[in-house]
């Protein structure tokens, strides 16, 4: 412990623990500590019994929901874009060696008091039961604007400079309708509120144009990949690769007290009267309170069933969008489904989550639209947790803070705080001009 180490990680929750690994393969000498006994932190997953103390304060779940050791119920569940940045970071520090993925297989959005499937290409946009014929055509020829696009290639821009119009008027080119506009830029493009309609549209584009490649890759039903066993497994693999190039790993040390000299700049960690020295920290919120502000709350029911979400064509593994015009609130609802196909409960179990951003204090309540989604329930549990953002300036006092995880079911502002984050932290961009069709992330 009394040594000296370039960057001392705290907390082992899935951003720290990919930090931890990126930095390691950079030849950085990291010593990755955790109060916990387990790795995870916020983002770990728990077995049925663990599950159930957390939430019923008892140590055992009733026997007819089969096995405790069969479930890893994630606490913070979110899907993969297959051709995303988390799968270009898995495949950049081929970590992927350590994990097993499967495909998706539905994608979905509700729209108009019904669940729909969500179209992303001119020929599933044809298909599709959220439009009328002649919005079908209009979207369709939106969709293949979008799949041409090329920022390299003025031709394929149509006289369009997508970084000065917004999406709203980009939209209106083609004459969509509001419920369009809505699955388009909540389901397809994964904002999570409205405020992209008067931004440029190039981010809303490549946004559309990740989701159809990220379809393409499987050819599946979603442009979603999923760990077997859950996401309690990646935040392990990046500490064994962190491991693999010199990384040091230390659980269950309480306290973990951060130390700064006269200047405020950190100095070290200490931890049981012992003190580890570091020029940098990296941590989740927790380790560092007076450095962070509170910025809302997530509220979240986790439901266990014994079917699939009705009206998913029998989905075994589903994310379903309800975007916030739909229900009249100020952000989206998320519902995210797994099941036995992805090792996460036992054979003929589903395991649900519904989750937004609390804008009242009675998540029973605000949850009710996502939770009639899901149908009959064995067991159904509701949560309700604060988000935290840093306010500290990095340059200053050398702690690098992640924020909170968000109420979302899919990763993009995960990897988009770990990048900036890393970027802070060495001063350059992590390369992830990976080739994505030689290695390949998903197994079927």
């Amino acid at each position: 412990m009394d040594e000296e180490y370039e960057v001392i990680v705290l907390g082992t929750g899935l951003k720290e623990c990919i930090l931890s690994g990126l930095l390691s393969v950079d030849g950085i000498k990291v010593l990755h500590m955790d109060r916990n006994d387990y790795y995870g932190g916020e983002s770990t997953s728990l077995n049925l019994n663990q599950l159930w103390k957390k939430f019923r304060g008892e140590d055992k779940a009733p026997a007819h929901l089969g096995s405790s050791r069969d479930y890893n119920v994630d606490m913070m569940p979110k899907f993969m874009m297959a051709n995303g940045k988390l799968v270009r970071v898995l495949i950049h520090t081929d970590v992927t060696k350590y994990l097993s993925f499967k495909a998706v297989d539905g994608s979905y959005v509700f729209v108009k008091g019904k669940v729909q499937k969500v179209p992303a290409t001119p020929v599933e946009a044809l298909k599709s039961s959220l439009m009328g014929i002649f919005e079908k055509r209009r979207a369709g020829k939106f969709f293949s604007y979008v799949q041409e696009y090329d920022e390299k290639d003025p031709k394929t821009h149509d006289g369009v400079d997508l970084k000065r119009v917004t999406t709203k008027e980009l939209i209106a080119k083609f004459g969509l309708d509001e419920n369009t506009i809505d699955f388009i830029g909540h389901a397809v493009a994964l904002h999570s509120n409205d405020s992209h309609l008067h931004q440029p549209a190039y981010d809303t584009v490549m946004r559309m144009k990740l989701y159809a490649e990220s379809l393409a890759r499987f050819q599946g039903g979603s442009p979603y990949i999923y760990p077997l066993y859950g996401l309690g497994e990646l935040p392990q693999a990046f500490a064994r690769l962190s491991a693999v190039y010199g990384g040091t790993y230390m659980l269950n040390k309480p306290e973990c007290k951060v130390e700064f000299d006269e200047e405020g700049k950190v100095v070290g960690v200490t931890s049981e009267g012992e003190t580890a020295k570091c020029k940098k920290v990296v941590c989740d919120p927790s380790y560092l309170p007076n450095k962070v502000r509170k910025i809302g709350r997530v509220a979240r029911a986790i439901a266990i069933m014994s079917h699939p979400i009705p009206n998913t064509n029998d989905s075994h593994s589903v994310q379903v969008i309800l975007p916030q015009k739909q229900l009249g609130r100020k952000s989206d609802m998320y519902v995210f489904c797994c099941s036995y196909s992805h090792n996460v409960a036992p054979k003929g179990k589903f395991i649900a989550f519904v989750s937004t951003d609390a804008e009242t204090d009675n998540p029973q309540t605000e949850l009710k639209p996502g939770i009639d989604l899901l149908g009959q329930v064995d067991e159904l549990f509701f949560d309700i947790y604060d988000r935290y953002e840093p306010v500290n300036e990095p340059t200053l006092d050398n702690c690098f803070i992640s924020t909170s995880y968000d109420a979302t079911t899919h990763f993009d502002t995960t990897v988009v705080d770990v990048l900036n984050m890393y970027k802070l932290i060495t001063g350059k961009e992590l390369d992830l001009s990976v080739d994505l069709n030689a290695a390949s992330a998903a197994e079927e």
